[in-house]
């Protein structure tokens, strides 16, 4: 019997598997909160995603060398919003997959709490200029402010488990 769509389709019981190669990627980034300030504002990044479209999340990158997640995390918050900080407690880790051109990403990023301790607002010092946009966000705003539904996640986390944090 004769295809409907012509003879480009695969023989039946055969199965057409185009499968690229996967690169597994780690970044560290996380909530940064100005806790000197009554609303507990945390410092987030806009980036413009590959169809244009403006994405407010929380600041990240890549371990350089045998850098330390946390370390990671510190000096990416650090580049990207200019604000310094310390870390408080782990967030835990999200991961998600994307691709691009010739290959797939499975990307794990560890979030961490941290309470900023200096630097000023800018996206200045952004060694890769991924940034477009940085700004302070209270925290009670946070989770209706970022673009990825994980995000919003780590974001509800930071927000329970602060207040711990607070009275050391």
């Amino acid at each position: 019997m004769p295809s409907a769509i012509g003879p480009h389709v695969a023989p039946a019981g055969q199965a057409y598997v185009h499968a690229l190669p996967t690169v597994e990627e780690i970044s560290a980034g996380g909530v940064i909160v100005d806790t000197g300030d009554p609303n507990l504002p945390v410092a987030i990044i806009a980036r413009l995603n590959r169809g244009g479209r403006l994405e407010w999340c929380l600041p990240k990158g890549h371990p350089e060398g045998k850098e330390s997640n946390e370390k990671a995390a510190v000096r990416e918050i650090s580049e990207e919003t200019g604000i310094d900080g310390q870390i408080l407690a782990p967030l835990g880790s999200i991961d998600y997959w994307f691709t691009v051109t010739g290959h797939r990403v499975h990307k794990t990023v560890h979030h961490y709490l941290l309470q900023a301790v200096g630097g000023e607002l800018t996206i200045e010092n952004d060694p890769d200029q991924e940034a477009v946009d940085v700004a302070w966000v209270p925290i009670s705003e946070l989770s209706r402010r970022l673009s990825f539904p994980n995000e919003r996640r780590i974001a509800d986390l930071a927000r329970e488990v602060l207040p711990e944090h607070l009275l050391k």
